[in-house]
């Protein structure tokens, strides 16, 4: 019986390596030894090698087998020797390399299936003001974009007659290539050059998009922002991205970046404002008129008021994205103190100063 090889020394990693390290691991191998791209000796085989190290240690039940007994099961014994490398090859074809895809389908036991396409999605930053973050708002975006060729219904030809099947790969959009190892049959599956995978060939193309199926266009769109939308909320629109010939379009993403204020500050859905007040309301108190997000409300201010002094106005700030319930808006108030008096004020705040000593004012301060 053949000498059980070294999963761990063949990919490069301890035995102690994390699935992520092996999958880097593999990745990086399978691109260097890969036969399409390395045609030095050795290299298929080397190729087949740390696939099948990959393949034991990339499953857990193979690998704790592996670990415990030194062997992988008797699946694995002689090699690779009849595998069929078509499956996944077709994926590597074109040397696009979709490691991770293949490291998921191979060694998770599943079957290949192919992703479907799209358009590119797009990214829209739109600035708005606070105010629209607080009760929401209606913007107008302009969208430059491709979009479906309207001469030829996105498909890139003339006439729909125009379009056949590919003769070099018979539609199946990628061609095979099979080649006879030591290690048994090894095939290679790309994508084909004349239809670029898509199975269909075009011959003759549509003037306005010249067979691409798609054309430059700025599209108006009208975008809706939410109540209580934050700075670096993303707002995603089905369908408004980018078309691609004989896929469906992308999405829109839509990036809010909401402006200073020069009055208010946002802490979370809480607002805050600072206000002055004279000396005489903050001593005496009163009813002031303050500004809110959504006009201006009364607040009292009570008698002995300190300076810095902070009060809430419940439900007077930003409504919760989610819940609606909406936050709270907090006054700093700051005693002003006039720069000019009239010779009445000096003599009343001279009384007003006289009777405080009187009252012992500055003894009860510090004691």
């Amino acid at each position: 019986m053949p000498k059980e090889k070294d999963y761990y020394k063949i990919l490069g990693v301890s035995k102690n390596a994390t699935k992520e390290e092996i999958k880097a691991a593999y990745k990086k191998l399978a691109k260097q030894y890969h036969p399409d791209l390395n045609k030095s000796q050795g290299a298929a085989e080397k190729f087949k090698e740390i696939n099948e190290a990959a393949a034991v240690l990339g499953d857990d039940s193979k690998r704790a087998q592996y670990d415990q007994f030194g062997t992988a099961g008797e699946q694995f014994q002689g090699g690779f020797s009849g595998f069929d490398f078509s499956d996944f090859m077709s994926d590597v074809g074109g040397f696009g390399m979709d490691f991770d895809r293949i490291f998921e389908n191979f060694f998770g036991g599943t079957q290949r299936t192919r992703r479907r396409q799209r358009g590119s999605d797009l990214r829209y930053d739109l600035e708005i003001e606070l105010e629209d973050a607080a009760f929401g708002a209606a913007k107008t975006i302009n969208i430059p974009r491709l979009e479906e060729c309207e001469k030829c219904n996105g498909t890139g030809a003339e006439d729909k007659s125009d379009i056949v099947n590919c003769p070099e790969c018979n539609g199946r959009g990628v061609t095979t290539r099979n080649q006879r190892t030591p290690f048994g049959l090894f095939s290679t599956t790309t994508t084909c050059r004349k239809c670029r995978g898509e199975g269909k060939y075009i011959k003759n193309e549509c003037g306005e998009c010249n067979g691409r199926g798609v054309t430059q266009k700025t599209r108006k769109i009208e975008i809706k922002i939410p109540a209580g939308a934050a700075d670096g909320t993303n707002l995603r629109i089905q369908g408004e991205g980018e078309a691609s010939k004989g896929m469906s379009a992308g999405d829109l993403y839509i990036v809010i970046h909401v402006n200073h204020h020069k009055i208010f500050e946002r802490h979370g859905n809480d607002v805050y404002v600072k206000m002055p007040i004279s000396f005489t309301i903050a001593a005496l108190g009163s009813s002031i008129e303050v500004p809110t997000l959504n006009g201006k409300a009364n607040l009292k201010i009570p008698a002995g008021t300190q300076n810095n002094t902070v009060f809430r106005m419940k439900g007077l700030g930003i409504p919760d994205l989610h819940s609606h319930h909406a936050g709270d808006q907090n006054v700093e108030v700051f005693i002003t103190v006039p720069e000019k008096l009239t010779k009445k004020q000096k003599e009343l705040l001279e009384d007003f100063e006289k009777e405080n000593n009187k009252k012992g004012f500055l003894k009860g301060v510090f004691g």
